[in-house]
């Protein structure tokens, strides 16, 4: 249920964005009354799944979910139609149009996948607002994640700066992609009522990047170990314990924190043991025999139960002007991370995801649940890399042809359709290459 939930948001996410920025062509090619000989969503070579025709226009859908495209008559794209570019211009046809009607229906595309993601950000601060917590009512401090111990850090420690960045929101994605994309070597971290500046590993970017790190955490608020519901026929449940009950001991050693908890327990499968609980005012202890992954069976209050948090509303003008900077951010944090891949800070390899990396983002938090706001985040996200991607100047992407027509606009010279020719099959033999790059890349990553 889990891989079908999955592989269902990938699906849906990549056939609203491909239908979506086909459109951004066909109907720009439609106001200028073009031919549009295909609208296809997924590519269709040898057969499709589903075509049928309405007026000019065969609409279907193809088998191999990489893309999707439209097919615009007289146009050089990665069909390749020799015969139709062999005949005489006809007026329906995208050569006997205006370089500047031709360059419209060219964005158009790319044009889409960029409001697009401005505006699926704002409507999620729209819809959801932005709740978060402040990183002043992190009291506790951390729980240490593997990554955070690479870095050096130690529970408890409260970090207030990332460089020169000051950490406002608890927020440990905003650590990680500082480090990432501005090159930050060292942290500001509260230890033990002292200030200290905590310097990073050489390579903790790459440590980051690395997609064998991916299940690895950096750290989580820190919470003390209070009873939020106990499982019932599990040894809590046998042995008396109760909702707010607060455990500070297990066997001795203290376990105030959950994170403290969890180390003694995992270690402690099958055993009974002692186990400190604060009740009121009451402080007791309780025998229990800890199941075989060393649970008691119980879940802890989640930080809402112990810290303020912060909740910011917006109106639609708020929404969609914080939807703008989002996507602005993204764009900025993607610039910077692209040449540090050129200059070898970042490695190619582990920072390129293909599709089967991009489908495996969409397991939520909750993977037996369709979380429609990560679903949402998610599709913008891509949006904004569609757009990016397709506007590189490669033949045979959009960015390619459109790099053609401003050619022709610029100097009032179209280029011969034998270049745009040879141009756009070196392009799809560049993009293919590329393809099975990431796609072994993605696959070699899943195995090792």
């Amino acid at each position: 249920m889990e891989t079908l939930i999955m592989l269902g948001k990938f699906i849906l996410s990549l056939s609203i964005l491909i239908i979506l920025h086909e459109c951004g062509h066909f109907f720009p090619a439609r106001w200028f009354k073009t031919k549009v000989e295909k609208f296809f969503l997924f590519f269709d070579p040898w057969f499709s799944l589903f075509k049928m025709k309405r007026g000019d226009t065969e609409y279907g859908i193809g088998w191999l979910p990489l893309g999707g495209y439209v097919k615009i008559a007289g146009m050089i794209d990665e069909s390749f139609d020799k015969e139709q570019m062999a005949g005489p211009p006809q007026p329906w046809e995208f050569r006997s149009k205006k370089a500047w009607q031709r360059l419209i229906i060219m964005l158009g595309g790319v044009t889409v996948n960029f409001i697009l993601g401005i505006l699926l950000f704002g409507m999620i601060y729209l819809v959801w607002g932005d709740r978060y917590l402040p990183n002043e009512n992190a009291v506790h401090g951390i729980a240490v994640g593997e990554l955070g111990e690479q870095m050096g850090l130690e529970d408890g420690d409260k970090i207030l700066a990332v460089g020169s960045y000051d950490l406002d929101k608890f927020e440990p994605s905003d650590v990680i992609r500082y480090i990432i994309t501005d090159d930050i070597k060292s942290l500001k971290v509260e230890r033990a009522g002292q200030l200290i500046d905590l310097e990073l590993p050489a390579d903790m970017a790459k440590t980051l990047t690395n997609y064998d790190n991916k299940d690895l955490s950096l750290y989580d608020a820190r919470l003390p170990t209070v009873i939020g519901k106990v499982a019932p026929g599990y040894a809590a449940d046998k042995a008396g314990i109760k909702v707010d009950d607060q455990i500070i001991s297990l066997d001795g050693k203290q376990a105030i924190y959950y994170d403290q908890y969890m180390d003694i327990s995992k270690a402690s499968p099958n055993k009974t043991i002692d186990v400190g609980v604060l009740r009121g005012s009451d402080t007791l202890s309780i025998s229990a025999t800890l199941d075989s992954l060393g649970r008691l069976g119980f879940r802890n209050y989640s930080l809402v139960h112990f810290f303020d948090t912060e909740f910011t509303e917006y109106s639609f003008v708020d929404a969609m002007t914080s939807g703008w900077d989002k996507a602005m951010g993204f764009y900025q944090e993607q610039f910077k991370a692209f040449g540090k891949m050129f200059t070898g800070d970042l490695e190619l390899k582990e920072s390129v995801g293909g599709p089967v990396i991009i489908a495996t983002m969409f397991k939520a938090p909750n993977p037996n649940r369709w979380n429609w706001r990560h679903f949402w985040n998610l599709t913008a996200m891509l949006s904004l890399i569609l757009a990016f991607m397709n506007m590189l100047p490669i033949p045979a992407l959009d960015g390619g042809h459109v790099m053609f027509l401003i050619y022709e606009v610029l100097t009032g010279r179209k280029p011969s359709d034998r270049v745009v020719e040879y141009a756009t099959l070196a392009g799809f033999v560049l993009l293919m290459g590329l393809m099975i790059f990431v796609v072994g890349n993605d696959i070699s990553r899943l195995f090792r």
